[in-house]
């Protein structure tokens, strides 16, 4: 597939690394010119240097003849006009754009063919406050994804000691909780993979990753791990975009309270938020966090601007005795380095966010993708078309499917509604809601004796990146059933 990638940033440079492992052809385009050239020297990509919203620039970038472009620049309008650009001169199929302002969720004929051409508008913004609310809710977990319009999640546990599963096999697990069924889909210790077998043991501090109705996943966290208390406080360092998203998100129903280092900042924080306290002041000071009864902090979030700032305060209000804490972290380096210190949980904005994007780029039907362990891992949902004739997992058992070494099926979620077109994308969220209450929507746990069928939506988790491009062609529909 030919990509054309407009800005360079965090996100566009996380989007390039893992389309450009997949062999696709990316063209880079950034107004900075050494910020393209430490990419080109590490990654296999074309660069053009210039505005993503000059006619010219996108000539240059070959849009004439490309299957896809990306804008994820740092300014919405600059994204809007490029792909209203890439539509009405070029043509191009598919149009992203990233858009980070809330003042466009209000009006969403903002992104139609009449106006700006915008196939699909992402705002990692909002994905970031939705990744981190799930981390709020289940406080033991270190991430939680949804699936199949949330109905099944994927969830990640440190297994601890005291926990009733912990020293046992996997076979045991459906003994402790008959009334449920799930799935170890992996398990990683010490940074290794393992693939779950019925007589796997779980040890203290594996890496647990389990898939379950979403209604279940509290039961099942309980047999790797006793459960934390719920949280009820919480603490946001930074009042920008996704500190102010958060607040708003969270005030109705904990107690929070945001601190911000800039006053006109606090003065709008203010203004906007009616049940959350904003605090002026600087996070990683010492006296303002005692002053704030930071002890009594069930979550402390770390997010502003300045990785730095981020990983300090954090540290800090873990030192001072909140009970967990998260850092937003940009610099991949210092994700893998904290990750293992004092910071419960460091978070990569970029790769919360490349999944998104990915479930757009991918082949076949292609409804979700999540990044897991910072990019080591992905699990995804697949659509499955066609028939037992011209495809190679329908009418197959799970058994006989010729999945890569290291890939494995969770879960299938049958009585889905269905894509519009044989191979489009999958319902927005909003039409979903609304049409799967006319639907017999089951969650299917897979096992080794599980039929796929039509139109199932099948829940994969893989273990390798490598492994992604197999397992897309094994969902793909023969030709002859065209």
């Amino acid at each position: 597939m030919k990509i054309i990638i407009l800005g360079a940033g965090q996100v566009g440079a996380s989007v390039a690394e893992n389309l450009v492992s997949e062999a696709n052809d990316i063209t880079m385009v950034d107004v900075n010119s050494k910020r393209l050239a430490l990419l080109q020297d590490r990654l296999d990509l074309r660069t053009v240097v210039g505005s993503a919203s000059h006619p010219s620039v996108l000539v240059r970038a070959g849009a004439e003849d490309a299957d896809m472009v990306l804008a994820v620049t740092e300014h919405d309008e600059t994204n809007l006009v490029a792909c209203k650009l890439a539509a009405t001169m070029f043509n191009t199929p598919t149009k992203i754009a990233r858009i980070r302002s809330s003042e466009y969720d209000a009006h969403p004929e903002i992104f139609s063919d009449d106006n700006f051409s915008v196939d699909f508008a992402i705002c990692p913004e909002q994905i970031l406050t939705e990744y981190i609310e799930k981390l709020i809710e289940f406080p033991e977990a270190l991430q939680v994804l949804d699936f199949a319009a949330g109905k099944v999640s994927l969830v990640a546990v440190r297994a601890l000691y005291g926990g009733p599963l912990v020293g046992q096999q996997l076979q045991e697990l459906r003994k402790h909780v008959p009334n449920v069924d799930t799935r170890v889909a992996a398990i990683f210790r010490k940074d290794r993979p393992i693939i779950p077998e019925g007589d796997t043991v779980i040890e203290a501090e594996d890496e647990v990753f389990f898939i379950a109705a979403a209604e279940d996943i509290r039961i099942v966290m309980r047999e790797l791990r006793n459960m934390d208390e719920p949280v009820k406080r919480v603490m946001i360092a930074g009042g920008g975009k996704i500190g102010r998203r958060l607040g708003e998100s969270l005030e109705g129903d904990y107690q929070v309270r945001i601190i911000e280092y800039n006053y006109q900042a606090c003065e709008r924080l203010a203004s906007e938020l009616h049940d959350t306290l904003v605090l002026h002041g600087d996070a990683t000071d010492e006296k303002l966090l005692e002053s704030e009864n930071i002890a009594e902090m069930d979550m402390f979030c770390a997010l502003t601007n300045d990785d730095e700032n981020n990983i300090m305060s954090a540290l800090l209000a873990k030192r001072m005795g909140a009970r967990k804490v998260i850092a937003l972290i940009n610099r991949r380096a210092y994700v893998d380095l904290v990750q293992s210190g004092g910071i419960d949980i460091a978070i990569s904005p970029a790769q919360v966010t490349i999944g998104s994007l990915l479930a757009y780029v991918r082949h076949g039907d292609v409804a979700a993708v999540h990044s897991l362990r910072r990019g080591a891992a992905e699990a995804l949902e697949l659509v499955a078309h066609g028939d037992a004739k011209y495809s190679n997992v329908i009418g197959r058992k799970v058994e006989d499917i010729q999945l890569p070494k290291g890939a494995t099926i969770g879960a299938i979620v049958r009585g889905m509604p269905v894509s519009k077109g044989l191979f489009g994308g999958v319902l927005g969220e909003d039409e979903m809601e609304q049409d799967e209450s006319d639907s017999d929507t089951r969650v299917i746990i897979a096992h080794h004796d599980t039929v796929i069928e039509p139109e199932d939506h099948v829940i994969l988790f893989v273990v390798n990146r490598k492994m992604i491009r197999e397992v897309e062609k094994l969902f793909q529909v023969n030709v002859g059933f065209l």
